[in-house]
């Protein structure tokens, strides 16, 4: 979803309206809570954390939002931070070029691994395997089709430490950004990514409001996230055409999206809605869809 020209206005809308509602904090209706929580007991076994955060009137809503969750492809957004804070510093390019191999290390004991394209989202970066491409064009493809590969190259650039280490600095005070995907050794020994659903709120928060990094950085991680490509989540339970700048995520019985959503004229929200225990990926979108009608019927009225 393209809304390239449009960002700026968004953003001078958030900050105005935020200027005029610092004072207030509405604790959101009690039926929205009580609407969530009933769509939530419908799924048998299912385990959800929520966060809503309304940067027009300060309402915010937090359930299970400090339950730890594998952050599956979510992750990515504080990798995404870290990059664009690296580039403000003069640290990388946008347009630097990078060697795309396919060649990692676990950082249990730094034996190597590889990744395959058949677990991965997108199989058009290892197509590329032995050229050299911008770090502009990985980060897309590791945002709007979420590359594993891509992630890795570029986590490589960073160090996950420092990227956990911003987002910690940025509020998130429980996220783990710990490794690169598809480490097994790490994942048997549970030296995994785990987010909270407040933590991934405030990373957006940050985002939109312009402190996560500079200004036009800000503005290109918006542009980058609106172009997301898996839209079956929160999106799904919006009014078709509403803008979505999100990221999804997803790993056995997992299912996330994380979002600043843009009512028409008026400030944005963030949701986001992280879910566990749903073998069924259509009832896991399903739950998240509704959650996010609920959430934007309470906001838009």
């Amino acid at each position: 979803m393209r809304l390239g020209h449009s960002i700026a206005a968004i953003t001078l809308l958030t900050a105005s309206s935020c200027a005029r509602t610092t004072a207030r904090h509405a604790a959101p209706a009690e039926s929205l809570a009580g609407a969530i929580a009933a769509r939530i007991a419908a799924v048998p076994g299912a385990e959800v954390g929520l966060a809503y955060r309304d940067l027009a009137t300060g309402d915010s809503l937090f359930m299970g939002a400090d339950v730890r969750f594998h952050a599956a492809s979510t992750m990515k957004v504080p990798v995404m931070i870290q990059l664009f804070r690296d580039v403000d510093a003069g640290r990388l390019r946008i347009d630097e070029p990078v060697e795309v191999a396919n060649n990692f290390s676990s950082i249990v004991d730094g034996s190597p691994y590889t990744l395959s394209s058949g677990d991965d989202s997108d199989s058009t970066v290892y197509t590329w395997v032995g050229s050299r491409k911008p770090l502009g064009e990985l980060l897309d493809h590791m945002i709007t089709r979420s590359s594993n590969l891509a992630t890795n190259l570029l986590i490589a650039l960073v160090d996950a430490r420092r990227a956990d280490s911003t987002a910690h600095l940025l509020g998130a005070r429980d996220i783990q950004v710990r490794r690169g995907v598809e480490d097994n050794k790490a994942f048997a020994a549970g030296l995994n990514n785990t987010t909270t659903a407040r933590d991934l709120a405030s990373l957006l928060v940050a985002i939109q409001t312009n402190v996560a990094a500079s200004r036009a950085s800000c503005d290109s991680m918006r542009a980058i996230l609106l172009r997301q490509e898996f839209n079956a989540e929160i999106p799904a339970g919006l009014p078709p055409g509403t803008p979505v700048a999100h990221k999804t995520g997803s790993i056995t019985a997992h299912l996330h999206d994380a979002a600043i959503v843009y009512p028409p004229r008026r400030a944005p929200y963030v949701l986001v809605v992280l879910t566990r225990g749903i073998t069924d990926q259509k009832v896991a979108q399903s739950l998240i869809a509704d959650l996010s009608r609920l959430v934007w019927n309470h906001t838009v009225r």
